[in-house]
């Protein structure tokens, strides 16, 4: 199902602040090198990642699901001088890609990439978090939201990613694993009475979750 016209989405692109240079080549570069290219988050949502990060300060972000680390590179300007992202990613060749793009940014002594299971990753981890990014497999999203939401700090906020999944989220029945999964999580955000949350139509859907 196609969702988000083609021509509104363009049209977002034309008139949103471009990319870094160094941004810019992260993007071309997994387009052209990468056979899950979808999965880059992208200049529109890659400029609202870092502007949340930029009006908000964190002093620690958690990122589950680096990817090639553009989104990443994105939270992590609004970082202080302090602070510190922590990106977690399962996957060996994408976790050594992003590696190499922290490099090019000079960001290793902010950036720290985790190799492995994030669930047990985020245990080792002994932060309070102001901002979490969940861009990861869709029928974990339940279990890192459990996790994450008493460690949030008091101004904690967590993006959750493909909250629409591709629109099949809108289908009559909902069907497929994933949907199924983004399905439930999103079920299970609305009723959960600790927390309020909002879908934003960026791209494949986000939720912008934070405590009540």
């Amino acid at each position: 199902m196609e969702f988000l016209h083609q021509l509104a989405e363009a049209y977002a692109d034309q008139f949103t602040s471009p990319e870094s240079d160094l941004l810019a080549e992260v993007n071309k570069q997994t387009l052209l090198q990468h056979p899950k290219a979808h999965m880059l988050s992208g200049k529109v949502q890659g400029q609202f990642l870092r502007f949340i990060s930029c009006l908000q300060r964190p002093r620690y972000i958690l990122e589950i699901g680096t990817f090639t680390g553009y989104s990443a590179l994105c939270l992590a300007e609004g970082l202080p001088s302090d602070g510190m992202l922590h990106t977690i990613e399962i996957r060996e060749a994408d976790a050594r890609t992003a590696g190499a793009n922290f490099s090019k940014f000079n960001q290793n002594k902010q950036v720290t990439l985790h190799r492995g299971n994030a669930l047990e990753i985020i245990d080792s981890l002994p932060f309070q978090w102001d901002l979490v990014f969940i861009d990861a497999d869709k029928t974990g999203y339940i279990n890192y939201y459990e996790k994450l939401v008493p460690r949030l700090s008091e101004r904690g906020i967590i993006l959750a990613d493909n909250v629409l999944f591709h629109g099949q989220v809108l289908e009559e029945p909902v069907s497929g694993k994933n949907a199924l999964a983004i399905h439930a999580f999103n079920e299970h955000v609305k009723n959960d009475p600790r927390t309020e949350q909002v879908i934003l139509t960026i791209r494949d859907g986000i939720s912008f979750i934070k405590r009540k």
